[in-house]
């Protein structure tokens, strides 16, 4: 019997033994990413993204090219509002492009080296690279990480990266709160490494053609708008004035300990044949539903067909920040 016994225990401890074999640590996971990031060339995936950061989730459609060392391309499209921004960054810098307006902002930024961006491959690697102290969970499929991030919005301060084991392709990203509370859901599907692109994919003039034949150009008409109101405000600053400056434009000044002032008109989309480019001097920030342009005291943006403007010599640009991705809800007609 105590023979018996012996033999099973080591054929016990060899079984698992050998169900370990087979499944790698977090370093092995971490190197092949390193690998992978260093010799892939290239690649193409879509996106569902979804936001709860209001009172209803918003949902994007998210294309994202990605060509070595530097090109890349990010479509949004919200289908429900049937617009569409991309950001370009190429030889000549980086375009933040709105087809239906038939305008473009071009910036001479390190977008997207500056930060963390939760849909492009390459940065969700260096996050896991980068930060030592990452969690690491190998499923029966997938390995899963979570890590601090390098946001532009502090507010989203883990995020869970969710890679398929077979190829590390990403699968899911959530982003969470530091109450964990998750913030932004991004779904990954049909990852193409090394894919193959035409020459001209990542030139503004082309993408911006290509997009108005999906989304044509939107007419002006004299529909009211809706006034959006920011649902944060500093501390100590709140909604004091509002007044219609002109047609289809209205002023909303917040006065306190933090004061600024809002600036929403309706968008009028330029005409001529060719969109204009402009040299930013501001940065592009991420809004979550859109991008922005922010400099020391503004950040300007679009988003469903409205022109907006904030500009504050109190605020800081992170608050600046703040207060315009919190433009979403509360709405009244004009």
């Amino acid at each position: 019997m105590k023979k018996f016994g012996v033999v099973f225990l080591i054929g016990v401890l060899m079984l698992v033994a050998l169900s370990g074999c087979g499944q790698k640590s977090q370093q092995d996971v971490v190197d092949a990413l390193d690998k992978k990031l260093n010799e892939m060339e290239s690649y193409k995936v879509n996106a569902k993204m979804t936001l709860e950061t209001g009172e209803e989730p918003q949902r994007y459609d998210v294309e994202i090219w990605y060509q070595k060392p530097s090109f890349y391309r990010v479509e949004l499209k919200n289908a429900s509002k049937e617009q569409s921004q991309i950001i370009l960054r190429n030889d000549e810098g980086v375009f933040v492009l709105t087809p239906a307006l038939n305008k473009s902002f071009r910036f001479q930024s390190d977008w997207p080296e500056n930060g963390s961006q939760a849909y492009l491959y390459n940065t969700l690697v260096l996050d896991i690279l980068n930060d030592s102290g990452a969690e690491f969970e190998a499923k029966e499929n997938d390995y899963v990480f979570t890590t601090k991030t390098n946001y532009q919005n502090k507010n989203l301060s883990k995020q869970s990266i969710q890679l398929n084991k077979k190829d590390l392709a990403p699968e899911k990203v959530t982003i969470m709160n530091q109450d964990q509370k998750p913030l932004v859901d991004i779904e990954f599907s049909n990852m193409k490494f090394n894919a193959s692109f035409d020459k001209g994919a990542f030139d503004m003039e082309r993408n911006m053609t290509a997009a108005q034949l999906e989304v044509p150009v939107i007419a002006t008409t004299n529909e009211p708008f809706e006034v959006v109101y920011p649902m944060y405000e500093p501390q100590g600053t709140g909604l004091t004035d509002e007044k219609e400056v002109a047609t289809n434009k209205v002023m909303l000044s917040f006065t306190g300990e933090k004061s600024f002032t809002l600036i929403e008109e309706k968008s009028e989309a330029v005409l001529e044949t060719s969109a204009p480019v402009s040299v930013g001097e501001g940065q592009p920030v991420d809004l979550g539903f859109t991008m922005g342009v922010m400099t020391d005291t503004t950040v300007t943006w679009n988003h469903n067909g409205v022109d907006f403007f904030l500009a504050s010599n109190d605020l800081s640009q992170e608050e600046m920040a703040s207060v315009a991705r919190s433009v979403y809800g509360m709405t009244e007609i004009k």
